[in-house]
């Protein structure tokens, strides 16, 4: 099975390494992973702050991007659900709407397609640790992958889940919502801070790098000891 990998601007940026991990575990799982090199932003910062034909140049440039892939693969719900959007947006126009909802059509997030498409729960993986995970919004509410992550670290030795107390919570990221709205998300990430602290896990799993980066930044500004990790991260960790 061929499959492509998008990256994402905040992995690509922040967290190159959890786009290592997506393909190890892929090519271990028997996929063939190319990186088409003209992939772009998905166009959400822009589309979110209401610059819709702006954000249009660039969903046009991943449409280009990904034409050839069989499928897409990404370490975001909220970036997967973005292309998810395409074809609404793209209503219409005689060139791209078709385009558009090819390129959604084939779009996964990372532990979507490891359980929906390939049906693995189980990757091998071993990492020893206490954890708890996080569900991001985007992940969840609106690309419906509720279960895929779950249902994969549970599958994982040594590994010991806990309860993330209000978990539903968001955690005041949400892209420019932390920087339009800064008081009100410092507020939102000190309540998630605390929920995590609940469960003494000395791991905070999740699956968008937009939500690590914000946990982590008030976990390490607070100087717990807490580790934050992709699950393409934890996934990763084989066993000997």
């Amino acid at each position: 099975m061929k499959v492509s990998l998008f990256i994402t601007c905040l992995a690509d940026v922040f967290y190159p390494e959890v786009g290592m991990d997506v393909v190890e575990v892929l090519e271990r799982a028997g996929c063939e992973v190319d990186f088409p090199e003209t992939q772009t932003c998905c166009g959400q910062p822009a589309y979110s702050t209401g610059y819709l034909e702006d954000a249009k140049e660039a969903m046009k440039q991943m449409m280009t991007a990904f034409a050839d892939s069989e499928y897409v693969i990404t370490p975001s719900g909220s970036c997967a659900y973005m292309f998810k959007e395409y074809p609404e947006l793209f209503k219409g126009d005689p060139e791209w709407e078709s385009k558009a909802k090819i390129l959604a059509d084939k779009t996964y997030e990372f532990s979507q397609f490891l359980v929906d498409v390939l049906k693995m729960e189980d990757v091998g993986a071993a990492f020893e640790g206490r954890a708890t995970y996080h569900k991001s919004c985007h992940m969840t509410r609106l690309l419906g992958v509720k279960d895929a992550p779950m249902t994969l670290l549970k599958n994982v030795e040594g590994l010991e889940l806990e309860p993330l107390p209000r978990s539903q919570d968001c955690c005041g990221f949400g892209g420019t919502f932390s920087v339009k709205m800064g008081d009100i998300s410092s507020a939102m990430v000190d309540e998630k801070v605390e929920h995590i602290k609940e469960t003494g896990a000395d791991v905070l799993i999740g699956g968008d790098c937009g939500c690590l980066m914000n946990i982590g930044g008030r976990i390490k500004r607070e100087g717990l000891p807490i580790k934050v990790m992709h699950l393409a991260e934890v996934l990763n960790k084989t066993k000997a």
